[in-house]
Formats: C-alpha cells, sequence, structure tokens
C-alpha cells in the first residue's frame, strides 16, 4: 500500500469508504503539518518524524491508534464516548459517530507532549 486513497479503497463497502474520506478530510484540514506515512498497510501521521496517530479498519470498525499513553489519559472520555477500547486502540464501530472533538484533543496532546521527542514512538 502506498498511500492514504489506496488505504480508502481498499474498503468494500462504500459506506465506510465514505466515513473514511470524511476523517480522513477532517484530518487534512484541522491538521495540515501532519505527514501521512503508510507503515504495516495502515495511514500514520507524523509531526517532525515522530508518532502522533494511526488508523486502521475491521470488518466491525475503525481502529485508532494514539499510543497507549494517549489511551490511558483519555479512558473516561472514550468511554462516555461509548467506544470500546483496549490498551492499544479504540473501536469507532461503523455505525458510531466520530468523535472528533476527542480525537482532537488527543491528536494535540501527542503533538504537545511529543514536541521535543525525536523518535517515531514513545519509549
Amino acid at each position: 500500500m502506498k498511500d492514504i486513497n489506496e488505504f480508502i479503497s481498499s474498503t468494500s463497502e462504500p459506506e465506510q469508504r465514505a466515513r473514511l474520506e470524511e476523517l480522513f478530510n477532517w484530518m487534512n484540514k484541522n491538521y495540515p503539518q501532519l505527514k501521512i506515512v503508510i507503515k504495516w498497510n495502515q495511514p500514520m501521521f507524523t509531526d517532525h518524524d515522530t508518532f502522533i496517530i494511526a488508523y486502521s479498519t475491521s470488518k466491525k470498525h475503525i481502529s485508532v491508534a494514539p499510543e497507549t499513553v494517549t489511551i490511558a489519559a483519555f479512558k473516561d472520555e472514550i468511554e462516555k464516548a461509548g467506544y470500546q477500547h483496549t490498551d492499544n486502540i479504540i473501536k469507532i464501530a461503523w455505525d458510531q459517530e466520530i468523535d472528533f472533538s476527542l480525537l482532537e484533543k488527543m491528536i494535540d496532546y501527542n503533538i504537545h507532549e511529543k514536541i521535543h521527542y525525536t523518535k517515531f514512538w514513545r519509549e
């Protein structure tokens, strides 16, 4: 997989593709400074070559991966939004609304917390 358009088009359901387009259009509008890289067949957004957030899909949901530290920091808000989660990912079911304000908080948190970070992942 070489780019975000290929990632979106790999989703067979038209409604799911539309949700991904909505998500990535929002990302581009609100975070144009973030660079998109494809690693492990999923789009990852980086800032100064450090990981900020990644997305992937499954049959039942969009997976949001902002790193375990960020999930822990926003655990209550994630649960209040009605999303299932593990330590590593947040699951937004295809029929759930995307809580863009929560995504914004998590992305802003990672950008701020990793402003001087020089590695891809947190240690």
